[in-house]
């Protein structure tokens, strides 16, 4: 009886570590920097902590140097889970929130009886901080030595300030080049 007993133990135990999942090792810290918004004239910086084969936490910082972009800073972080084959990669889908600061230009026209009818009198420029939240899709293609390659879009809507200025719906994308290490 003390032998079945034992061999029944020694049973569950063998079963209990044939159960354990097979964990992928691979790096889970990427640094990725927006191409698109490059050209634009703005930078944007990600950094992604992958938490494991299907999903991950990020944060994006983009500050703008061109004049003609309204918005001037935003902070974004974000969960992101993946669908694909390899790990942390192919199709996938986020939510994110976005603390974002942007300039709200108002111009003013004075109408004459005379031409030109109308003429630009005035343009008042506000700095607006404001918070979105959002969603968006994308995909991502790995290299075997880190390198990798994204496509994202998204968009979001701006909690609090919305309603005094034109600025309801914020935008979130890019074609991205990074590394994972």
């Amino acid at each position: 009886m003390k032998k079945l007993l034992l061999f029944l133990c020694l049973s569950f135990v063998t079963f209990g570590y044939s159960q354990e999942e097979n964990q992928i090792n691979f790096p889970k810290n990427e640094i990725k920097g927006n191409a698109l918004f490059l050209v634009a004239g703005a930078l944007e910086v990600t950094y992604e902590k992958l938490l494991n084969e299907e999903s991950g936490l990020g944060v994006s910082l983009f500050v703008s140097y061109d004049e003609n972009i309204n918005t001037k800073f935003s902070l974004t972080p974000y969960y992101r889970f993946y669908f694909g084959k390899k790990p942390a990669a192919g199709f996938f889908v986020e939510g994110f929130g976005m603390l974002n600061s942007y300039t709200q230009e108002t111009y003013y026209y004075a109408y004459e009886d005379f031409p030109p009818y109308n003429t630009l009198e005035t343009v008042i420029k506000d700095n607006t901080t404001d918070f979105a939240l959002g969603f968006g899709i994308g995909s991502k293609w790995v290299t075997k030595k880190g390198f990798l390659f994204e496509i994202n879009g998204g968009m979001g809507r701006n909690l609090f300030n919305s309603s005094e200025t034109d600025y309801e719906i914020v935008g979130r994308g890019g074609i991205t080049l990074g590394y994972r290490f």
